[in-house]
């Protein structure tokens, strides 16, 4: 996985690619131990399972970084398709996705000269009309989006086998 260094880190960018990461972390480890089928499970009511909720965050994170760089995105005909693996897919190479992805974010927040630059959100009903976001609130946003599934992951993997994130 791409790591963000252990040490404490004193800079702003370091200190918020550290909380990504941490979140980025408690998504994955809800995945240790289970078998394609038990990620792939869904034990509530909810649509969601593990291993749809890994590749969501990796697309999610691949999606606003394009945004920050000002790059094409992959448009996706199939919303339901971004929760759930498909032909072809399996844990290993989502989390190997995700790596990539991880990887260049990194990058890319360590290269660009302030993070104050923005750049325009797409037009979409969600966002507010000619709105544009900075580096940093697209950091902080990508730790509100992965912690919320990683609550949603604790809840998925305590009902499959009664693991529990914290004791």
């Amino acid at each position: 996985m791409a790591q963000v260094s252990t040490e404490v880190l004193g800079d702003e960018r370091g200190t918020l690619l550290a909380f990504v990461e941490a979140q980025r972390a408690a998504l994955r480890e809800s995945l240790e131990g289970l078998t394609e089928e038990q990620a792939a499970s869904r034990p509530s009511v909810s649509e969601l399972s593990l291993s749809g909720l890994v590749k969501h965050a990796a697309e999610v994170e691949q999606t606003w970084l394009r945004m920050a760089q000002g790059k094409p995105q992959r448009s996706r005909e199939d919303y339901a398709e971004g929760f759930r693996l498909v032909e072809g897919e399996s844990i290993p190479s989502v989390l190997a996705f995700w790596e990539r992805v991880a990887a260049e974010t990194a990058a890319f927040v360590a290269a660009v000269p302030s993070l104050d630059e923005t750049y325009p959100l797409p037009e979409a009903p969600w966002f507010p009309k000619d709105t544009k976001v900075s580096i940093r609130w697209t950091l902080l946003h990508l730790v509100e989006e992965f912690a919320r599934h990683a609550g949603h992951a604790d809840i998925i993997r305590e009902s499959l086998d009664g693991t529990k994130a914290m004791g």
